[in-house]
């Protein structure tokens, strides 16, 4: 009887795949920044897989990003090293590259939450928030999505009246990542007196708050996202984001993330085409790797072109938001493109592992996984089509 245990791949290990050398000639700050993400990626990959199978969402790890200054997302935050735009695309790309789920806590907790307070916050909000939450002292969620408004988040029904010296919210929402970690929740509620959109910081501990842990998730196992109920929460004039007015506002944070979501995908589309690059080098059928074969090197130029594309394109939108010259339908075509390409390459990577492309051991379905998440959020594909469309046309096919 052969007990012998199954053959154990190395499929994790970075390869620098920059066919096109697109990310090449980084600068040094950059780089630094590039560098203590690769170190946080090296001490995440031996716990995540556990943390994901469990549904278990890892705080001190979401914590670590924190203490490493990794959530600054190219905002200029006092006491914290300037990140470029082309930092923040780096370090998004490298932690999605190690997991989609502190990817999306990162985003969050940096991409929405600490930008909100930046763009929108009065200073004595700065004051009081934008340290704690910049080093995850203070976790932060952004609740917009509605349970029966995701796509058409515009329409949210979540309303807010001034009443006495505050203001008073009612309302539901749901999939909201950090909503139920204890710490505060940037709400977006419609203003019952004029109809506009406006920002609140609400700590979870308020009455009325309450928060429930969503279950069951096929993807992005190891962050917890919440439903939200506002039942009567009340909160005071200092709470109200003075710079946001309308959805106009709210759309300013959600442009930048859309960037923060192409370069995810790269990471997440990175890790796919390196793990089956190595499989291929590694597993042996017929007597020799499976590599020498004709239909998986045409699998892995397959896999090659779709990784160049998007380094190409994340390089140029990075460029572009340095000059100060991205356009909102620019940020949609990244995310458009690049999700649309990591999940490409997930399906050929996943087919290509065969059986062992189901392990979490060996780190593909996790990412084939969680790209499906990312496909999603921060806008569907088909409402990037749209807004693509719209500018390439100057008809809006908006219902």
């Amino acid at each position: 009887m052969n007990d012998r245990p199954s053959a154990a791949f190395v499929l994790d290990r970075p390869l620098g795949t920059d066919y096109l050398s697109a990310l090449e000639s980084i600068p040094a700050d950059d780089q630094a920044h590039w560098d203590r993400a690769r170190q946080y990626s090296a001490e995440l990959l031996p716990r995540i897989d556990q943390h994901w199978e469990d549904a278990d969402y890892p705080l001190d790890l979401v914590r670590r990003m924190g203490e490493l200054d990794l959530l600054t997302d190219g905002l200029q935050i006092p006491g914290h090293e300037a990140m470029s735009p082309l930092a923040a695309g780096l370090v998004a790309m490298e932690i999605s590259r190690a997991d989609g789920s502190m990817a999306a806590a990162a985003a969050v907790q940096g991409g929405l939450v600490l930008r909100s307070l930046v763009l929108f916050g009065s200073p004595e909000q700065h004051e009081r928030y934008l340290e704690p939450v910049a080093r995850a002292y203070v976790l932060g969620g952004f609740a917009l999505t509605e349970p029966d408004h995701g796509s058409d988040s515009v329409s949210l029904e979540t309303t807010a009246r001034p009443e006495g010296s505050g203001w008073v919210i009612n309302g539901n929402k749901k999939w909201i990542g950090n909503g139920a970690t204890g710490g505060i929740t940037i709400v977006w509620a419609r203003d019952e007196a004029d109809r506009q959109i406006k920002g609140f910081i609400v700590e979870q501990s308020t009455p009325g708050y309450s928060a429930e842990v969503i279950r069951g998730k096929g993807a992005l196992r190891a962050i917890h996202q919440a439903e939200i109920s506002l039942n009567e929460v009340r909160v005071g004039a200092e709470d109200l984001l003075p710079g946001a007015c309308s959805f106009k506002d709210v759309s300013r944070a959600l442009i930048e993330t859309r960037v923060n979501v192409g370069w995810s995908a790269l990471g997440h589309g990175t890790a796919m085409f390196e793990a089956a690059l190595s499989y291929a080098k590694q597993r042996k059928q017929f007597g020799k790797p499976i590599g020498a074969h004709q239909m998986v090197q045409e699998r892995l130029a397959k896999m090659l072109a779709e990784l160049t594309n998007m380094q190409l394109q994340c390089r140029a939108v990075s460029e572009l938001q340095a000059n100060g010259r991205m356009t909102s339908t620019q940020a949609s075509m990244l995310k458009y493109h690049n999700t649309r390409a990591a999940r490409r390459i997930a399906l050929i990577a996943r087919d290509m592992l065969g059986g062992n492309g189901i392990l979490l051991e060996n780190h593909v379905i996790r990412h084939l996984t969680d790209v499906e998440a990312l496909h999603t959020y921060e806008g569907t594909e088909s409402v990037q089509a749209l807004i693509l469309g719209r500018d390439l046309t100057g008809i809006s096919a908006f219902a």
